[in-house]
Order: structure tokens, then C-alpha cells, then sequence
């Protein structure tokens, strides 16, 4: 029988063993960051260096008026795991990734298992709980309390992202990918692929953004278009193909933080 720590008890637990200090305000700093160490830790336990994350709406129903997106992420997916699983062991291995939940997510899971491949989630608890769909590797399911930590993880381990039609949360996400891009503050490239051209030009007027000065002409060439799977693959495989050959770090970095611990211990 493991013995408690000297002075320890039921009524007067450790501090890191005391629930209700370690859900009060105080311990905030220590939950934050056990949301970077745990999934650092559990990754590199399962041997997983890169992901291609698939980002969608959770609310896109597989038999409602654009159900054709879950059927067809689910095929990118699979495709995407076959031909990850044909490369040589190491870091050139790539993993699915979502958010965890349904939809858009679900249908990327899904394929990335039929396809015999380990698949990540990384799920948020919301106040309308998000429940984990069943297709994600029971190992590499990981549970966010922090939206922030939750997307420095899709951009951290993120070597490609296939970005499918979704509301307010996919646009947050893209955005942010786009942004990091934009302002050269990753010290490698990740492709992005807007998946539905119809869809995302319509929701997203690129060409108003150039004509009045938000963004450059070159921002367009940030992202590419695919409209079915099989381009999209094509798309994906010859940029990471490209991109995997060059000696990169495992982790998407800031290009100015070289101080600070967190990203010592990514290898900075």
C-alpha cells in the first residue's frame, strides 16, 4: 500500500491532491499549464510528432443540405491516414486530428479509423456539453477547460489543415492559423486547405479584404482551394511531402520567444 506523504491526510491533503484549491482561482496558473504539460507528455509517449488537423462545423449533419462535406472530409481523412501509414516510420508519420466532436470532426475521426489509423481529439467541455465521438483513439483523447490552450495544441502539432465549412468557432481557428502565417510567427510552414471554394468565398469576401488594404496580394497565397477529396489530397501529400523533407522542429514555434520555459521545453 502506497504510504501518504509525511503530515498528509484525508482532511489535510497535499496541495496538488487538494481538489478544492485546485479548482478555485488561485490555481488557475497550475491548470493552464498542466493543459500544455499532460498533452506534451501523453504525445510523446504515443510517439506522435505531427498532426493534419481537420477543422468544420460540430452542427453539419451527414443527411442535411450540406451533409456532402461529412462524407467527403471522412474520405479525405482516410485517404490522408493510408498514405501516412505508407511513409516510413518517424516524424513523417502524420495523424488526424479535430476537435474531438461531431460533425466535421466525427466525420474526420472516422475516416482516419477506418483506415487503421490512431486519430486525435482534442475535445473543449462547454456549458452545452460536447460529447467525444466514439472514432477517436481512446489514447489520444485529450479534455480542454481553456479554448486557448486547446488551439495552441491544433497549431502546436499542426504540420497541415484541411479547413471545411463551419460557423463562428471554424472561422476562429482558421483565423488564427492565418494570422500566425500572415505575421511570420511560426518558424515552419503549415499548408492550409479551404475545402468547399463556393462556401468560403461566399462566407469570406478575399478579394474586398485585398482591394481594401486589409490583407496583401500574397495573403491569398496563404491557403489553397479543393473542392473533392482527391485534389485535396493531392494538394496536402505534395506540400507535405515537400515540407517533410526539410529538417524542421516538431513544434510550430514562435519565431521571437527564445526565452521563455514553455518553449524550451518544445526545443526552442
Amino acid at each position: 500500500m502506497k504510504e501518504s506523504p509525511p503530515g498528509a491526510t484525508a482532511h489535510n491533503p497535499i496541495a496538488y491532491k487538494n481538489e478544492e484549491f485546485m479548482a478555485s482561482d488561485d490555481a488557475r496558473p497550475l491548470r493552464i499549464l498542466a493543459e500544455y504539460l499532460e498533452p506534451m507528455h501523453r504525445f510523446a509517449r504515443q510517439g506522435v510528432s505531427g498532426t493534419i488537423v481537420f477543422f468544420g462545423s460540430a452542427r453539419l449533419d451527414p443527411n442535411g443540405p450540406l451533409g456532402r462535406y461529412y462524407e467527403e472530409a471522412r474520405t479525405l481523412a482516410r485517404l490522408l491516414a493510408s498514405w501516412s501509414a505508407s511513409l516510413p516510420e518517424g516524424p513523417g508519420r502524420l495523424v488526424v486530428c479535430s476537435g474531438g466532436g461531431g460533425g466535421i470532426m466525427e466525420a474526420a475521426n472516422r475516416g482516419a479509423a477506418e483506415a487503421g489509423g490512431r486519430n486525435v481529439g482534442l475535445n473543449i467541455s462547454l456549458p452545452e456539453e460536447q460529447h467525444t465521438n466514439p472514432y477517436v483513439t481512446p489514447e489520444l483523447s485529450f479534455e480542454f477547460r481553456y479554448f486557448f490552450m486547446r488551439k495552441l495544441w491544433f497549431a502546436h502539432m499542426a504540420r497541415a489543415i484541411a479547413v471545411f465549412p463551419g460557423g463562428f468557432g471554424t472561422l476562429d481557428e482558421m483565423s488564427e492559423i492565418l494570422t500566425l502565417a500572415q505575421t511570420h510567427k511560426l518558424d515552419r510552414r503549415i499548408t492550409v486547405l479551404l475545402y468547399g471554394q463556393s462556401y468560403w468565398k461566399e462566407i469570406i469576401n478575399f478579394d474586398a479584404l485585398v482591394r481594401y488594404g486589409m490583407i496583401g496580394q500574397d495573403d491569398l497565397d496563404l491557403f489553397r482551394f479543393a473542392d473533392d477529396p482527391q485534389t485535396a489530397l493531392a494538394l496536402l501529400t505534395e506540400s507535405l511531402a515537400a515540407e517533410l523533407q526539410a529538417p524542421t522542429p516538431a513544434f510550430a514555434r514562435s519565431r521571437t520567444s527564445h526565452n521563455t520555459w514553455l518553449y524550451q521545453r518544445s526545443g526552442d
